[in-house]
Order: structure tokens, then C-alpha cells, then sequence
């Protein structure tokens, strides 16, 4: 890869990324943590953290306890595993593959072999039978590899997973790792780059959308509409 292709690169990742994350962090997130519907609330926690969090129960910082873990937390982070796949398409356009089981194909930068890929946000985003599942796929693309007389090596199906570091990886991977490699991370995208720094590099330039994104306003917006609709249902305290 050259630093020209590098940096169209890094481009597109930041377009991506202010389009796809945070549009959809902001507009549809936040009207999803506005309903009260939209939560699974625990009744005998959530006067607790109101009062953990605001020192009162009042609908305001009830609001508060549910709309912050939502909107700072695993409202972005399903937002970006759901769209892993639509990521590394946008940037490699024709990585994307018609194999079963098989998310994307790519000439790998460290061996110059092409791997078949398996996509996976985080170090903790399998189960246990996820682990069985992805094996049985990566089997079955070898055997119809060799039905075909093409040249697959197990150590061709691999597990790119987007972003961690290898010490965190989940007992679920470490298990897979022992059948098929898993590379994650730094790793991930060095095989798909070519470039060592790929990855802190991606991290930087969502950071930079970052410095452009003030969301208090919006997040003030989300938590006085619930607090409204539980004082509704719920009342003053």
C-alpha cells in the first residue's frame, strides 16, 4: 500500500464513520433512549442508581441513570458491530465475498495468500456455539476448496477481528485460535494493509470526527423527553 492509497484510506474511514456511526448514534440512538418502552427497566435498581448517580429519584435523574449507559455505551457499540461488514466494504471495495460463511476475501500483505475472513467487532463477541459454527463454515469452504481442486489451506480461513488487543480475546476465540488463526486488532488490519500502523491510524481519524461531534444538546433533548414520559407513568418521585 502506498501513502497515497493510505491516505484515501483513512478519508473514506472518517466519511464512514461521521455518516454511518455517528448519524445513526445521534438521530436514531437517541429516539430509541427517549421511550420508555425501549428499556428492560429493572424495578429495584433504578430509584438506586438515580440516587447513585443525581443523589435523588427524581424522573430527571432516573432519566439520567438509563439514557447515559444507553447513549455512551452499548447504543454506539451495537451501532458499530452491526456495520463491521459495510466498514471494510466502503474502504476495499470487491473484498466482499459469495462463500458461505465467508465475509470477505483479501490478498493477504504478510504472505500473499487470499484469505477467507470472518468479520468480528470485538474480542468478546462469540459464544460457545458461535465457535462451532464458524468451524463447521471454514471446514466446508476447504472441503469444496478441494472438491474444486483450488489451493485453501486452514490456515487460510481466518477470523479478522476489527478492533482489540490479543490478551483480551475471550476464551470462545482462544479456543478457535487453536484450529484457525484469529488475528486481531493491529494484526487484523496489517494483514489487510500491509501497514503496521493501520490501526492507530483508524483510531485517530475517528477521533478527529470526534473533535466535530457536540452531542450534549441532543443528550440534554433524550434525557428531558424520558424524564417527562416517566413522570407520566411513574410520577414526581
Amino acid at each position: 500500500m502506498t501513502e497515497e492509497q493510505r491516505i484515501i484510506l483513512l478519508d473514506k474511514a472518517k466519511v464512514f464513520f461521521k455518516e454511518k456511526i455517528v448519524q445513526s448514534h445521534i438521530t436514531g440512538g437517541a429516539l430509541r433512549a427517549s421511550r420508555l418502552s425501549d428499556y428492560n427497566i429493572n424495578p429495584f435498581l433504578y430509584k438506586y442508581l438515580a440516587n447513585f448517580l443525581r443523589g435523588d429519584s427524581s424522573p430527571k435523574s432516573i432519566a439520567e441513570a438509563l439514557v447515559y449507559p444507553r447513549l455512551l455505551g452499548s447504543s454506539i457499540n451495537t451501532s458499530f458491530g452491526m456495520r463491521i461488514q459495510a466498514l471494510i466494504s466502503f474502504l476495499f471495495e470487491g473484498f466482499g465475498s459469495t462463500t458461505p460463511g465467508i465475509d470477505i476475501e483479501f490478498i493477504d500483505a504478510t504472505d500473499q495468500r487470499r484469505k477467507y475472513c470472518q468479520l468480528k467487532a470485538g474480542p468478546n463477541t462469540i459464544n460457545h456455539h458461535d465457535v462451532e459454527t464458524v468451524v463447521n463454515h471454514f471446514k466446508g469452504t476447504i472441503n469444496l476448496a478441494r472438491t474444486n481442486h483450488l489451493n485453501i489451506a486452514t490456515h487460510d480461513m481466518i477470523v479478522g477481528i476489527i478492533y482489540g488487543e490479543r490478551n483480551e480475546l475471550s476464551s470462545h476465540y482462544q479456543r478457535l485460535d487453536k484450529s484457525f488463526p484469529v488475528y486481531i486488532g493491529q494484526e487484523f488490519w496489517y494483514h489487510l494493509t500491509g501497514k503496521e500502523s493501520f490501526y492507530l491510524d483508524l483510531i485517530n481519524v475517528f477521533g478527529e470526527v470526534a473533535l466535530d461531534v457536540d452531542g450534549r444538546e441532543k443528550l440534554e433533548e433524550t434525557v428531558n423527553a424520558l424524564a417527562k414520559e416517566i413522570e407520566q407513568t411513574l410520577g414526581p418521585n
